[in-house]
């Protein structure tokens, strides 16, 4: 009877001692891939996206004052500063431009950035644009303009202050004791008011201020109708209000223009 012949096949343990560690180097390599490019698309970003993310990473519960230690959505919590003042002014102009008669007020309406802040003048022509002449109350296009811009506005953390101005030519509206000084203040007032029940948080309001006329648009001619104006400046955010820097400087007491251009409230 033939034997039958056992074969027994030996299986390499080649490889076996490597087990799943090749995995865990992979995925170290694409984490710290991943890390190289976030790093590289940080260095490339705004200043403000930095600090958001900086501020995040500091403060994940979103207790602090740091710029992007609140995050909502996609979007990053920003301070608008003086660097964000472009995107604040396209943002307000486009609102501008979508009101029906912006081409009959586009030449009375005038935004430009400045120390304080973005300033938007609302001037006046002889016949009266957004304020009838000697009249504190807004015409129908004065409130229009004022209720878009606060809507915009209102959408920012900045604070708002808000001046009235007039001509040289003293008040005629026949009221006894009543001045281009009352008349400039009742104006920023005014605005306020439309404003702020139109979509502008109280708490931004920094100051409602009336100059009567001294602060001229055209200081060669201080009878021009274009002294006649609002003016609203987006102030830069953290910045101090001007009287408490008043208050500072006069060691405790309100400068001379602190207690001129405060007015009546």
């Amino acid at each position: 009877m033939p034997k039958h012949q056992i074969i027994i096949k030996k299986v390499s343990e080649h490889g076996s001692h490597h087990g799943g560690a090749w995995k865990v180097a992979y995925a170290d390599f694409v984490t710290a891939m991943m890390a190289l490019f976030i790093v590289l698309w940080l260095m490339n970003s705004s200043k403000q996206v930095q600090d958001a993310v900086g501020g995040y990473f500091k403060d994940p519960s979103g207790t602090s004052t740091q710029a992007g230690s609140s995050m909502r959505g996609a979007g990053v919590n920003l301070d608008l500063r003086k660097e964000d003042m472009n995107q604040i002014k396209e943002a307000l102009q486009r609102q501008i431009e979508s009101l029906p008669d912006f081409e009959k007020l586009k030449k009375h309406i005038d935004i430009t950035i400045t120390e304080d802040g973005l300033r938007i003048e609302l001037t006046e022509d002889e016949n009266g644009t957004f304020f009838e002449s000697g009249n504190a109350m807004p015409s129908a296009s004065g409130r229009e303009l004022l209720i878009a811009l606060a809507q915009e506005v209102g959408k920012l953390p900045n604070h708002v202050s808000i001046e009235g101005h007039t001509d040289s030519r003293p008040y005629s509206g026949g009221l006894s004791g009543y001045s281009n000084w009352e008349l400039s203040v009742d104006r920023a007032n005014a605005a306020r008011k439309i404003m702020q029940s139109s979509g502008l948080e109280s708490q931004q309001v920094s100051q409602v201020r009336g100059f009567a006329d001294q602060r001229p648009r055209v200081k060669e001619n201080p009878d021009d109708a274009s002294n006649r104006r609002i003016s609203l400046i987006v102030e830069y955010v953290g910045t101090t209000p001007r009287e408490d820097l008043a208050e500072k400087s006069a060691g405790g007491g309100k400068s001379e223009d602190a207690k001129t251009v405060k007015g009546k409230r």
